[in-house]
């Protein structure tokens, strides 16, 4: 598969994940070597910019945390208000309920209202934050992906402790795609891995960095929503065709709230998906602004190799400049209880249907 037809998949990376290797089916006897690099440092190396911006500690298997170097950790709106400069944009605070008065007149305050009000259902929330919080500790659900039910790799959904941006609790999510050595060996090699950082109480992504391996392609990227500012910020170093690295920057406006690609798949798991309502959010990527919108469908018991589960099937599509944008015969499997966990992901393309299904599951442990 062409790398140009990849970079138009980084919108929905989970499902093209899955059209990266249906592709690749099609393409058996080529070359399946990851591809090469002249000087790997330069495609490793730090970026100075997001560094200045962003300040991470994150725990690590062999110690409790690791620190890039940034800005001294501080509370987002501390930041703000030292670094506001002329026309600054900020994100508005969680609007409250109007006031009542009691018998006594005296004022008594209103719950926290959910924002964007205008677009996401509040149900199930206190302002920002989820009434039943569905992420644990440890977590990790793992999908067989398949095509024609030929096995073509593992797609791995971790949720890791908690990580700090710029000295916010962070949620720190997981997400990877690895083919099996036989598929890499005859067909197409993938080791994809991305890291997203979600700000604990407003359930905003601050942070994502991703790390792309495959037979047609070699990327390191990471991106900073400020939304203090109300911006994206993008770095890309990209390995052509004659092992050279390249780099891109993208910087936008964005809209308050909006989830990134990698946030987008977790965040689903906050709505309570009602039969036949719909539900939808704002994402931001690759200089747009876009709203997802999905529809629980039916529910039905999905059969696993690790038993039956409860299921809510939800069918996406996502919108562009008020323009629907179809993203083709796409289901979604999500497990009918607290946890809403991504059971199943199904996309239909022009000869078969590429599956992604659950076949290991740890519950992991409340924070």
């Amino acid at each position: 598969m062409a790398a140009s037809s990849l970079e138009n998949l980084r919108m929905r990376p989970m499902l093209g994940w899955l059209l990266v290797l249906s592709s690749a089916l099609m393409m058996a006897g080529c070359s399946a070597k990851y591809m090469k690099v002249k000087n790997p440092d330069l495609l490793t190396s730090g970026n100075r910019e997001f560094e200045q911006a962003v300040k991470i500690d994150a725990p690590t298997e062999d110690g409790p945390t690791v620190t890039t170097s940034g800005p001294p950790p501080e509370p987002a709106e501390t930041a703000a208000k030292g670094k506001k400069g002329k026309g600054a944009k900020k994100a508005p605070p969680p609007r409250k309920a109007p006031v009542k008065k009691g018998k006594a007149g005296a004022k008594a305050e209103g719950p926290l209202v959910h924002e964007p009000a205008d677009v996401e259902d509040g149900r199930g929330f206190i302002g920002r934050r989820p009434v039943k919080d569905p992420f644990r500790i440890g977590e990790t659900v793992v999908h067989d992906v398949s095509y024609f039910k030929v096995s073509a790799g593992a797609l791995t959904m971790k949720v890791e402790p908690f990580a700090q941006v710029n000295g916010r609790k962070a949620y720190n999510f997981t997400t990877s795609l690895k083919t099996y050595p036989r598929f890499e060996s005859l067909v197409y090699a993938v080791d994809d891995k991305a890291v997203t950082l979600v700000d604990f109480d407003q359930l905003i992504p601050r942070v994502f960095t991703l790390h792309v391996k495959e037979t047609g392609q070699l990327k390191e990227a990471r991106s900073y929503f400020d939304f203090d500012k109300l911006q994206a910020r993008y770095w890309e170093k990209k390995v052509n065709k004659q092992g050279e690295v390249e780099e891109k920057k993208q910087e936008w406006e964005i809209l308050p709230y909006s989830q990134n690609v990698f946030s987008a798949i977790y965040y689903m798991r906050l709505f309570d998906w009602e039969m036949g309502k719909e539900y939808a959010f704002r994402v931001a990527d690759d200089e747009q602004n876009l709203i997802f919108k999905g529809k629980a469908i039916r529910r039905e018991t999905l059969d696993t190799d690790i038993g039956p589960f409860k299921a809510i099937v939800v069918k996406p599509e996502i919108t562009v400049k008020g323009i629907f944008k179809p993203v083709g015969d796409i289901y979604i499997w999500l497990s009918d209880d607290d946890r809403k966990l991504v059971l199943r992901l199904e996309s239909k393309i022009k000869i078969g249907t590429l599956v992604s299904e659950i076949i290991r599951y740890e519950p992991g442990r409340a924070p």
